[in-house]
């Protein structure tokens, strides 16, 4: 399978979680198609605009020690919500939010995935 499409149903995960926990990020239509073009086009801008972003933050990152790599990830959710009208998020709390819990989900996701691989390696 395209690590893209996988890539891509873990963002819809994560930002179903991030709907499902965070006050402030709601779906104002069909949320379930809503989520699905979102975590297309959020796929799309980390794969993208995020690279293009952070090679510009390069002096900001070092001098944050890293720090500034988390405001680039919230930018991008910040993106996709503004390309993505019914995708909403309502106030820069509420994005920090979002972008912890989505983090969370596709740091757990990535994690399982990678187990999984190594597991099917080690049986072929």
């Amino acid at each position: 399978m395209s690590r893209f499409v996988v890539t891509w149903g873990f963002n819809v995960l994560a930002l179903w979680a991030a709907t499902a926990l965070v006050h402030g990020v709601y779906s104002t239509r069909d949320e379930t198609v809503t989520l699905i073009v979102a975590g297309l086009v959020f796929s799309i801008v980390n794969r993208l605009v995020k690279p293009v972003v952070t090679v510009l933050s390069i002096p900001l990152i070092i001098v944050t020690l890293g720090v500034a790599l988390f405001f680039v990830n919230l930018a991008m959710l910040f993106l996709t919500a503004w390309i993505v009208g019914p995708f909403e998020i309502d106030g820069f709390w509420a994005g920090v939010a979002a972008t912890l819990i989505v983090w969370a989900v596709n740091a757990l996701l990535e994690a399982a995935l990678d187990r999984f691989e190594r597991r099917d390696q080690a049986h072929a």
